[in-house]
């Protein structure tokens, strides 16, 4: 049994650059998290900030993390790389029947949780990893674009930001996992290739844009939330990603070594920890999305959303409360299996056209 004067909801990372903007938004709209993580000075600071409870947790200490675990009824994990911490999270969340919550958007997080389903099940809890930008548009969009095309064997996916930048969180993450290259699901298997694989010109508003795969979580999660074989998703790039992305298919080798890999992290850590208000206020995001079936039929919609990082702290406080509301179904979960394909569109200043719903055409 919970302890009757426990808050409801844990933000583990919360010292980080979203894991700052969700505590923000959470308090605005009266929540009161318990707010944990491993730097005993920032998580004090910010909880005497909001006047809000805390507890320093370091994830190899079992007990602190089952202490502070047992605590809540829904923990929002927000400290990547999540492939190195969503492990004893998830498992203290199950040994004490708290539903858990991440902002992954890592492939190997999503099949991860997704193995250990049984267990998730056993527990009686809901695992929804994935409730930020990674991947809820897209996957609502995914799941949205079935239901138009239910023969559908191939779905593509795209998305550009306009405006905003990179966390410190982020670009670690990236930097962790820039020798892996990319990935894509083939015949129902999630399949290594190089960076920058393929390329396609998409259509996001108005103007056709170059766009390359990436190893992007849909890659994973679309498949759970579709049943739909064959997935590509897409990103519009930077001159200067495009590059260094190039570059890494000649000398991955070297991306392997750790003395690179800290020279990098340096470079990281130099730059600002993440986008201003202002810069979140003027941007936007761009997600576009195909479905094919076997005869060429096609459908094809679009999403307009927010920021990615202000979508991000909006997508997932939006679902903490569809699990205190007690909208819960047992077990791993996507996104749109556990809130439905409109889930995104409850979101502020969201927006979904559907563009064409056709048969034997090509779409741009």
């Amino acid at each position: 049994m919970k302890n009757p004067h426990s808050a409801d909801l844990m933000i583990y990372g919360a010292n980080g650059y979203t894991g700052r903007l969700i505590t923000q938004m959470a308090v605005q709209r009266g929540l009161r998290p318990l707010l944990c993580g491993r730097n005993s000075l920032e998580i004090a600071t910010m909880a005497s900030q909001y006047n809000l409870p805390y507890m320093v947790v370091d994830l190899n200490n079992a007990d602190q993390l089952n202490d502070a675990v047992l605590m809540v009824d829904v923990v929002l994990h927000c400290a990547g790389p999540f492939s190195k911490t969503y492990q004893p999270i998830l498992q203290a969340c199950c040994k004490n029947k708290t539903h858990y919550l991440d902002i992954t958007g890592e492939i190997e997080v999503f099949e991860g949780i997704a193995a250990q389903d049984m267990a998730i099940q056993a527990a009686g809890i809901m695992a929804v990893p994935g409730v930020g930008f990674d991947v809820v548009p897209t996957d609502c969009l995914a799941a949205f674009l079935k239901q138009q095309l239910p023969s559908a064997t191939h779905l593509t996916l795209a998305f550009m930001g306009v405006g905003g930048g990179v966390s410190h969180g982020t670009a670690t993450t990236m930097l962790q996992n820039i020798e892996r290259g990319g990935a894509v699901r083939l015949d129902g298997k999630i399949t290594p290739v190089p960076h920058l694989y393929r390329s396609r010109d998409i259509v996001f508003n108005k103007k056709s844009v170059k766009t390359f795969t990436i190893p992007w979580g849909d890659v994973s999660t679309a498949y759970h939330s579709t049943g739909i074989p064959n997935i590509e998703v897409y990103v519009v790039l930077g001159s200067m990603v495009e590059r260094v992305l190039g570059l890494t298919q000649k000398m991955n080798w070297l991306l392997k070594r750790q003395f690179i890999k800290n020279l990098l992290q340096k470079a990281v850590n130099a730059q600002a920890q993440g986008p201003t208000d202002q810069q979140r206020a003027k941007g936007k995001s761009f997600v576009w999305g195909e479905v094919v079936d076997a005869n060429n039929n096609r459908a094809s919609a679009r999403l307009i959303t927010p920021e990615g990082y202000t979508l991000t702290a909006l997508a997932a406080l939006a679902a903490v409360e569809q699990v205190l509301k007690g909208n819960i179904k047992v077990g791993f979960q996507t996104p749109s299996r556990a809130f439905g394909a409109d889930f995104v569109l409850t979101l502020p200043n969201t927006t979904r056209e559907l563009l064409s719903n056709k048969k034997n055409i090509t779409i741009n």
